[in-house]
């Protein structure tokens, strides 16, 4: 599946947490030469600072390809941020990043 790229930066503790997650976030509704192309996106995202979860999104159909995620979160340098991802298909995707 595609590939995450987690980018936290500290700052006065705070974290600015960016993540671009490569996926194809398809509804299920468009057409390709007469065919539908079959629903394929991101339903479910997990972040989560040194193990405690920060954010817990159901996500649906109407976010566009690769999307991109911005969350600040309190912290400092060198914590841990991780980022999981389940589709419709059932295939998942994580990362994991210490903060700069």
């Amino acid at each position: 599946m595609g590939s995450i790229k987690l980018k936290p930066k500290a700052r006065k503790g705070v974290i600015g947490i960016k993540a671009l997650i490569k996926h194809p976030m398809e509804t299920g509704l468009r057409k390709k030469k007469g065919k539908i192309v079959p629903a394929n996106h991101i339903v479910h995202m997990v972040v989560s600072h040194n193990g405690n979860v920060v954010v817990d999104a159901d996500i649906g159909s109407s976010i566009s390809k690769n999307p991109y995620f911005k969350f600040n979160v309190a912290g400092a340098k060198g914590d841990t941020i991780e980022l999981k991802y389940k589709d419709n298909k059932g295939k998942t995707g994580s990362a994991t990043a210490k903060s700069k």
